[in-house]
């Protein structure tokens, strides 16, 4: 399993450790990756993301997984987040 937020595309990133003498190593910081399930409005279910927490703050933030979904593109999304958003735009277009 990759470490990449299935929202927002936030990866890993890499970076150096310098110690008190000044020797550089390098090193690779992580995102606090979670596993939640998260409701969908317009279609009535739920479905399961690993999301970084600044994503699941931002999804709240925005108004939910609808909004965020609609308003994000399809290159950050993953596979299964550019299905939900299919089914959404699909959804809305019939009832409109």
């Amino acid at each position: 399993m990759s470490r990449i937020c299935e929202l927002t595309g936030k990866g890993r990133q890499v970076g150096n450790n310098v110690s008190h003498a000044n020797n550089k190593t390098k090193r690779v910081f992580l995102p606090n990756l979670q596993n939640v399930t998260l409701m969908s409005d317009g279609l009535d279910r739920s479905f399961k993301f690993r999301v970084s927490t600044n994503g699941l703050r931002s999804v709240e933030h925005v108004g939910g997984l609808d909004n965020w979904l609609l308003k994000t593109a399809d290159e950050k999304l993953s596979t299964t987040a550019v299905k939900v958003k299919r089914e959404l735009k699909k959804k809305a277009a019939v009832a409109a």
